[in-house]
Parts: structure tokens; sequence; C-alpha cells
């Protein structure tokens, strides 16, 4: 068991129950950071984490958004262990943005690097404990008897023959001081936490009752569609609204700093309106993705700053060298539930309603809009029809777009964005190019590696730049090898980084910096092997000896999907493990190619060590998510420009994987004690590598580019 003592504390007590929060100071990282936006250090109010009603019902408010990675569910069990609550009457809601709901480690709300669940592992199970003390002293006082002597069980506390429920003692909770410590449960006595445990959202995005940013509707409330600059750079020059006027429906059509927009009765008048409407643009740079390729070429050439270097490279001396050069390109979001935002303007307060990531960015850019303090705007969060990551960009277009249309037209509005507007002007992840050049003693095993990478950085300008680029180095686009296991076991190496400036817009996209250098480090291991003549698993082993982590993980997916067994006939497997967000991963994928060249996954055998799985089946949905949307990246997705444009429209031309795609998918969690990692992005990085390493394996072809070209 252990015992924690906490920081400032915050207590509110309400009619018909008890509200319970507190604050936990920031660890050292956050709080030296430059300004960070929503500074908790100025509490203006207490903050709730929870509540217990007279009914007995407990309602856990989430600071993280639930964009399907299950922290609806796996939030609400870490308090649900320690208050020993009946899970029957648990339910959540998505918290209002506050500070006192600012990320552990970040410094502000929101949701992302796969950190929710171990970023308020500590703090949702304090919560969960001092609530619990606070009811066993109201149920001694009313039983008279000690604390000592009762217990509690399942939303009761006991003692004796007495007891009482959580919901009748409440009243009496809330009227009591804080405890100073409290206690929190040893493992071994978990009754929810470690458990399988069905979603609280399901039910609600069955039956249909849930509300995603795109359901919100109330009386007087208008929907805007925005003519948007048709490339990287444009802006308006000139517009002519007298046909969009003449759509029924329109109401008024308005400049505002994303473009023009169509203000209506409902979507369709506005997006007919915008359709009618004739704007002249001032042209951006003619950007075009062949161009970009050479410059990055031209670029990799040349001494990058340096991310990670050791020994004398020069010196390493081998009998063979392998020379790689690997590329993937821009990539959409592409979120199913279209971007979308309404706003409220009534005097001088702001009211937000949207699908969101970034709450603190959201509040404080809605009210440089509006012209009010970030204290007068409230941010309602909806469930997200998909973020990965999209909906938490420096700017938040999507929420920024509401406020300046409302501003405009003075009436509440819903600002829509098609997907064809997201796709062809939103944000993206970045392309990347690599080059690498390694070096293979006489037994094939590296003794010199050297990798460039190029590609734009996704911090520059935003609000992670002070604490993420250090000495010219943006760590996101060098995880994944700067700090590679296998680099390690490698005595000579340098890792060098160029980030060339565009106008393009770019993000973090699920996976991140893995999301590329996953690719590249195991497509280059597995042709070492090959090199060497050694069976793949075989030299990853050697290789990661001194990682027990990721032979852990290598060792199950290799052992599940029947390694070196036979395998149906045209059939091949391909392996990959990747360490992402404090996870490990191994996926072997099944893969065939057909006469035409065309490639199928049929199965995808995953294995993750990501410490204590606080909810295994929302684990292993995550891995599922990640692999399906990996696939769509390997074998569809592509952004590319031609004259500054973007040339995809919509899922017709941007595809991800669609469902006759999905291959089975088993995954196995590794029985761990480790500290805890993520799961909603690790499941992404090894999947590329997984299937063109079996791609390799099929043709003899090694897969260099993404998304994998017709193979004949």
């Amino acid at each position: 068991m252990n015992t924690t003592s906490l920081g400032r504390r915050r207590f509110l007590a309400s009619t018909g129950g008890l509200v319970l929060g507190f604050f936990v100071p920031l660890p050292k990282r956050a709080a030296a950071a430059d300004s960070p936006p929503g500074k908790p250090a100025a509490l203006p109010a207490p903050n709730a984490f929870l509540r217990i009603g007279a009914d007995g019902r407990v309602t856990v408010l989430l600071a993280h958004s639930e964009m399907g990675q299950g922290i609806w569910t796996t939030l609400p069990m870490l308090i649900a262990e320690e208050l020993d609550a009946d899970w029957s009457k648990v339910s959540a809601e998505h918290a209002p943005a506050a500070p006192q709901y600012a990320h552990t480690a970040f410094g502000m709300q929101m949701t992302g690097g796969s950190t929710s669940t171990h970023s308020e592992f500590d703090r949702y199970r304090q919560v969960g404990a001092m609530a619990k003390a606070m009811l066993v002293q109201a149920a001694a006082t009313k039983f008279k008897v000690k604390p000592d002597d009762c217990r509690t069980e399942n939303g009761f506390v006991i003692s004796g023959d007495k007891r009482a429920s959580y919901g009748e003692l409440a009243q009496d909770a809330a009227r009591l001081p804080l405890p100073g410590n409290v206690t929190l449960k040893d493992p071994k006595d978990w009754k929810i936490i470690g458990k399988a445990t069905k979603r609280l959202d399901c039910p609600d995005k069955i039956n249909g009752t849930a509300i995603f940013g795109i359901d919100v509707h109330f009386e007087g409330l208008l929907t805007a569609v925005v003519a948007r600059p048709p490339g990287f750079g444009a802006s308006v020059k000139s517009f002519d609204a007298t046909a969009a006027k003449k759509i029924p429906g329109v109401r008024e059509v308005v400049q505002v700093p994303s473009g023009i927009a169509v203000v209506a009765d409902h979507f369709w008048a506005a997006k007919l309106g915008r359709d009618a409407l004739k704007v002249e643009w001032n042209p951006g740079p003619p950007l075009d993705s062949a161009t970009i390729l050479e410059e990055f070429r031209k670029l990799a050439a040349t001494e990058g700053a340096v991310a990670a270097q050791a020994g004398d490279l020069p010196a390493a001396k081998g009998t063979r060298t392998i020379d790689a050069e690997f590329f993937v390109p821009y990539l959409a979001h592409a979120t199913m539930e279209p971007l979308n935002a309404t706003a409220r303007i009534t005097g001088d307060k702001v009211e937000i309603w949207a699908g969101t990531q970034f709450q603190t960015m959201d509040q404080q850019l809605a009210a440089k809009a509006a012209g009010v303090e970030p204290s007068q705007v409230e941010v309602h969060t909806t469930f997200l029809g998909g973020g990965f990551g999209r909906r938490a960009n420096p700017t938040c277009d999507f929420v920024t777009d509401a406020v300046h249309v409302a501003k405009a037209v003075k009436q509440p509005v819903k600002v829509m964005w098609t997907r064809e507007d997201d796709i062809r002007g939103g944000y993206y992840r970045p392309a990347f190019l690599h080059r690498a050049s390694i070096t293979l003693d006489e037994s094939g095993m590296p003794v010199g590696w050297k990798h460039t990478i190029v590609g734009q950085s996704i911090l520059a300008g935003g609000p992670f730049e002070a604490a993420m680029v250090k000495n010219g180095i943006d760590a996101t686009s060098v995880e994944g090898v700067s700090d590679s296991p296998y680099l390690k076991s490698v005595p000579n190496h340098r890792v060098d980084l160029h980030s060339p400036k565009y106008p393009i817009t770019v993000l973090w996209w699920r996976s991140v910096g893995h999301s590329h250098t996953g690719f590249v480090m195991e497509s280059l291991i597995d042709e070492l092997a090959q090199a060497a003549g050694k069976d793949p698993v075989e030299y990853r082993r050697a290789l990661l000896k001194d990682h027990p982590r990721h032979l852990a993980a290598l060792n199950l997916a290799a052992e599940k999907s029947g390694w070196g067994k036979p395998l149906p006939e045209g059939h091949f497997h391909g392996i990959a493990v990747h360490e992402s967000f404090g996870s490990t991963v191994a996926e072997v994928a099944e893969v065939s190619v057909s006469k035409d060249g065309i490639p199928k996954v049929h199965k995808v055998t995953c294995a993750i060590d990501c410490g204590l799985a606080v909810n295994p089946d929302g684990v292993k949905a995550q891995m599922e998510s990640g692999i399906i949307f990996g696939l769509g990246a390997v074998l569809h997705s592509e952004i590319t420009l031609e004259k500054g444009t973007v040339k995809q429209r919509n899922f017709h031309d941007y595809q991800v994987a669609r469902m006759h795609e999905g291959p089975l998918i088993e995954t196995h969690i590794v029985p761990s004690t480790e500290k805890m990692g993520g799961a909603g992005e690790c499941g992404v990085p090894p999947l590329a590598a997984a299937v063109c390493n079996a791609i390799a394996a099929a043709t003899g072809k090694r897969v260099r580019e993404l998304p994998v070209r017709q193979l004949a």
C-alpha cells in the first residue's frame, strides 16, 4: 500500500450530494515552461472530479476528451476502485474547460500523446480514496462507532449489522474537512483495475443518444459553411455574394479570417450558397510534391542538426554497406465526423460546443477572437467522431471559425467543415525523407549507422516549441530513430535532421514521429537481417538482448503468430517491434500478393507491453484501431500537391482502409508490472514495417515509399 499527502485542495459541497476535487501541483517540466496556457497556479474556483448523488450514483468528471480511446471508462475505473463504488451506478461526463483540469504533465487541458490514463492514474485514485475516507467518517458518526470499525463494499459503508449507502451519506460527508492523507489500495486488493470492463459510452453510442459536436442544436442556431483559400498562402482578393444570397435559406455572407462565410438556416442552404459564391483569390506559392521531394533529397545530401551521435562513424569498418532512401507522404487526419464547432456570444459571455482535444487553447483563442477574457469563455466538450490529433491544433481553427462568424452575424452559429474542406486545407502529417547508410561487420551486425531525416517541424511556432525543440531538433521528427535501442547497440552512429519550412500546415498525426520512424527502422532491420542471412526474429533478439520489454513483446508476437511454422500457400510473415509512448508493440503481419501485385493483409498478430493494463479490453480495442488506422496509410493514403493545391478531396481519392480490407487481428498483452505506457497511438508504428517486410518475403522487393504501389 502507499500513502499520499495531497497539496492544495478544494472542496465544494452542493445540495443533494458530495462534490470532491483537488489540485495536484505540476511537475517541474511543465511548470518551467514559458507562460504555459491555463497555468494552474491561479485557481479561480474549486475543481471537481467526482459527484455522489443522493441516489448513490457516482458521476466522474473527465479532464480529458473521449474520442473513441476508452477513457470514458478507464478513468472512472480508477476512482471506482478506490471508492469501492457500485460499478453499475458509475457514469461519466466531460469536465468544463478550467485550469483545474490541466494535464498533469503538459500544463493545459488537452487530450493527446497517449497520456490520459497514466497521467491521471494517481490523481483519480486519490479522489476515490479521499471520497471513501469522508464517507466512512460520516458513517462512523451516524453509527456511533470508530471509522476503523467500518468497511466499504459496493457503494455501502458497513459496520456490524449497520449499513448505509453512499447516497445516504453524501450530504453528511460533504460537510466534513478533507482528509490530510489517504491510503491507496494495494494492487492485490484491486477488484476493478486490471479487469476487462465494458465501456460506459457504448450504450448511448449504439442507441444514438450520444451527443457529438455535429449533433448540437438549439433554437435560433444558424449554420455556416466557409469558402476557404484554394491553396496554402492564398487569400481573398474580392468576392461577389449576389448569387449566394439568392439561395433560399441563406441569411448572410460575411468575410472572416479563414475566408467567406455563408450563413444559413441549415447546412444545405449554406453549402449551396457557398457553391454560388464568386470569390477571386490571391494565389499562394506554387508548391508541388515532386519539387518538394527533390528539395528534400538535396538537403539529405548535406549535414543537418545532430540529433544523436556516438563513436567515430568515418572510422567504422565493415564488409558490407546497406544504403537506403525512404519517403512517406503528407497525410490527412480524415476524421469520420467532419470538423465543426458551435459558438454563442451573449453580451460578454462566449459559449463553445465542440468535440475538441484542446480545451485550454480553445478557450484562449476563442476569447481572443471574441475580444473577451478566457474566463468569459465556457467550453462544452462533446464526444469526438475521431481526433487523431486534428482537433488539437495551435490555431484551434475550427473553434475560432465559429466565434468569428457568430461575432460577425451576432447570432449563434455552427460552422461546418465539409470533408473536402479539411482534406484540401487542413493540417497534415508532414512528408519525411530518410536516408540511411549502414555498415555491417563480417557477422552481419551493424557497426556504423548514418541516418538523415528531412521533414517539416510540427512544433515550430506552436505552444510546445520552447519545451520540445532544442538546438534545432524537433524531438517529434527524430523520435524512434535517435532514441532507438538498435542504435544504442551500434558503436558508431549519427542521426541528422533538416526541418525545411513551407507554408503547408502540419500537425501531429496519430503516433506522431513514430508514424514514419517505426516504418523506416523496422524495414531497415529486416533488410539487415536478410543481408546477414539470419532469421528476422533471431536477428532482432540479438540486437535487443539488453531490452527485455522489446524482447517480451517480440517473443510473444512471434509465438502467437506461429512464426517459422508453415503458412497457407502464398502467405508470408513479416515482423516489426517498436517502442512509442512508453509501450512496446510487436506485430506480425500475414500477407499475400496477387499476380497483379496487389498485397492483401490477412492477419495481424499483436503483442503489447504497456505496463499495467487498467482495462485490458480497452487496450485490445486500441491495438485493433491503431492497426486499421495504420493499414490505410500503408495501402492507400497520400496527400499530394500540384501548383500549391492539394489534389485529394474526399474518401474516394484519399482512401483509408475499407471494411473488406480489415485483417483478422489478435492482440496479446504482455503480463507486466512495468511503468504504465500509452495504448492509443502505439499500435500504428510497427504495422507498415510488418506488412512491408512480409511483402519483401513474398516478392523479394523492398518497399521504401508509402503508400504501397502496385508491386507487379
